[in-house]
Formats: structure tokens, C-alpha cells, sequence
């Protein structure tokens, strides 16, 4: 499960591109650094990234004011190793010999920073267990 360059990548899907599936993407990279490479995409892409989820994931130290959402492309998920869809159920084309997961999340559309920093909290743990399975750090 890796690219040519040996690393696995992952690609985040959520509808809008603009919340859960940016905030996953981020912590991914925040956490596994150059260990996995990182995609993430909308079948639905919004107009720019959730204010709510920006400033969720500034106070986790992690600026994610520059990311743009992204259309999901057939490419994206033939290139991908582990494609983990957050409430875009069907949409996403299904490929064999590729990892697919559904991470129940609820969508931060619409909410506050308060009610987006428990969302943000079980991304991290999620992407964290998933760090464990495709990409552990080596130990000496």
C-alpha cells in the first residue's frame, strides 16, 4: 500500500471540501509529516474552507486559511491507497484493491468554532489511529 516514492497516501472525501475532509487532511500532514502523502476533495466542493473549521484548527497550532476545496476526481481516488469518505456516501467511484473507510462525522456547516472543536478533537484521533495502520513511525 504506497506510491512510487514508498509512501502511502490517503485521500479525505467529504461533500463541501470546506470542513471535515480539510481538518483531516490537515492533521494527517500536522502528524505523519513526509510519511504519507495527503489528498483530500468534494463531490460537491464549497466556495472556500468553513471559518469555523480555520479557526478550530488555528487553535490546534495548524493554519489551514489557504486551503481551497477541491472537486473529487475519478484520478484522485485511482491514485489514492486508503480513501476515507465523511457523509458523502455513494459518490465516491470504488475501485479494487483500495482501502475505503467512512468516518461518521458531523458536518460543521453552519456552527461555531464551539461546536467544531469536538469534530476537530475526533478527527485527530481518527487520522491518528490510521497514522498507526498505514504509517507508524519506525522504532529504533
Amino acid at each position: 500500500m504506497a506510491d512510487s516514492s514508498g509512501k502511502p497516501s490517503v485521500l479525505f472525501v467529504c461533500v463541501h471540501n470546506a470542513g471535515r475532509s480539510q481538518m483531516a487532511a490537515a492533521w494527517l500532514t500536522h502528524l505523519a509529516g513526509d510519511r504519507v502523502e495527503v489528498r483530500s476533495a468534494g463531490s460537491d466542493p464549497g466556495a472556500s474552507v468553513n471559518p469555523a473549521a480555520v479557526a478550530a484548527m488555528a487553535e490546534a497550532g495548524i493554519d489551514i486559511s489557504a486551503e481551497t476545496p477541491k472537486v473529487l476526481t475519478v484520478d484522485a481516488v485511482r491514485e489514492s491507497d486508503v480513501c476515507v469518505t465523511m457523509g458523502c456516501g455513494d459518490t465516491c467511484p470504488v475501485f479494487p484493491g483500495k482501502r475505503y473507510l467512512d468516518w461518521q462525522l458531523e458536518d460543521p456547516a453552519g456552527r461555531g468554532v464551539e461546536a467544531v472543536r469536538p469534530i476537530r478533537d475526533e478527527i485527530r484521533a481518527l487520522v491518528e489511529g490510521l497514522i498507526e495502520e498505514i504509517a507508524p513511525e519506525a522504532t529504533a
